[in-house]
């Protein structure tokens, strides 16, 4: 089998799936050096140094470019194949020996790059039966062809939070389950855990290790510690979606640290606001206080405070424009609400932008 010392695949990756991989894999075995390069129109919905970023994290062997290409394709118009040709060499400068594609346009491709080999690859479909277009219109029906970081990337997330003692881990709990019942690519729905709980109670453990007496009203938090807990709190939502199914339950979040930060120091945190403002979230279901009997477990204090956090959460979500349910009752109608809300959520789809139209 002939080898090339550099190979080059081009494509809009949008989003990559299995298909693509298996075609970078194959050029990749064939040549000393390999280019991808990723091809994104101004119209699409997938930024392109989000492609780039998926692209290089998948293949770390592989040199990944990008271009912006906002030229329509027409693969009978000799002066659009050069419009296209200039954009292509411009991100890809050096020789070209071997082009890899699995499209018809390949042999006029290689052609136009000095006169490259073409090497086709799968063309039918065989090994991976998954398109751009498919991932597109069905990305649940295409799960299993995307990697971890699409999957995260797509994974609608759904964050319940509410004041204290108020259900949220319950019905996070109970959420996650109902979708893992559903079986298939669902059966792998996570729940992400409350990391500022683990953090409270370390800190009770930490005071008591030198005071056995102490109890939670003793504990003491710094305005440091609030971005700590937003971090880490978003880097486990961000690792359990690259594992997960297309929806992701999450107890509390870094939006929700913005008003835990209110609670105890009495005003905002520019910071742990900035960490929240880069997250992914959906939806989000706010637990009332009503209906639901306050329980000191031993890291609570705050139940008086209950009626004004969940007003303070209701009123910030508002304001920042995020979508949410306020859920109230007792928990079955909770839950009930709250699978109405995620599946209305997922019916709505993931929207992608259509690409620049192509004339064959």
């Amino acid at each position: 089998m002939k080898r090339y010392r550099h190979g080059l695949v081009l494509g809009k990756f949008y989003p990559p799936h299995a298909g693509h991989h298996h075609l970078v894999r194959t050029a990749q075995d064939r040549c000393e050096r390999l280019t991808v390069l990723v091809c994104a129109a101004s119209v699409e919905s997938v930024p392109l140094q989000e492609r780039v970023a998926w692209m290089r994290e998948v293949h770390p062997g592989v040199r990944v470019v990008g271009a912006v290409d906002d030229i329509p394709v027409d693969l009978t118009d000799p002066a659009v194949w050069e419009a296209h040709m200039a954009v292509f060499r411009a991100a890809v400068p050096g020789r070209v020996d071997a082009v890899f594609t699995s499209e018809t346009y390949g042999d006029e491709l290689a052609r136009r790059f000095g006169g490259a080999d073409s090497v086709c690859v799968d063309p039918g479909r065989t090994v991976f039966p998954v398109s751009g277009t498919a991932v597109r219109k069905d990305p649940v029906g295409c799960w299993d062809f995307l990697e971890p970081p699409v999957r995260a990337a797509l994974a609608r997330r759904v964050v319940v939070l509410g004041a204290e003692s108020t259900g949220t881990t319950t019905l996070a709990t109970a959420l996650a389950a109902h979708y893992r019942a559903r079986g298939g690519v669902w059966a792998r729905t996570g729940c992400v855990p409350e990391y500022g709980r683990e953090f409270s109670e370390r800190k009770l453990a930490e005071l008591r290790a030198g005071r056995p007496d102490a109890t939670w009203p003793d504990v003491t938090f710094t305005t440091d510690d609030f971005p700590l807990i937003a971090r880490r709190q978003s880097e486990l939502e961000d690792a359990a979606a690259r594992t997960g199914s297309p929806v992701l339950i999450c107890d509390t979040d870094a939006f929700a640290t913005t008003i835990w930060h209110e609670r105890y120091m009495g005003g905002p945190s520019a910071e742990v606001a900035e960490i929240a403002a880069r997250g992914r979230g959906h939806l989000w279901l706010l637990t009332d206080h009503r209906d639901v009997p306050f329980e000191d477990d031993g890291l609570r204090d705050g139940e008086h405070l209950r009626p004004w956090m969940t007003d303070r959460f209701a009123d910030r979500l508002t304001r920042t424009g995020r979508r949410f349910v306020r859920l109230s009752g007792p928990p079955e109608q909770r839950l009930r609400a709250a699978v109405a809300a995620v599946d209305a959520l997922l019916a709505g789809g993931w929207q992608f932008a259509d690409p620049l139209p192509e004339r064959r």
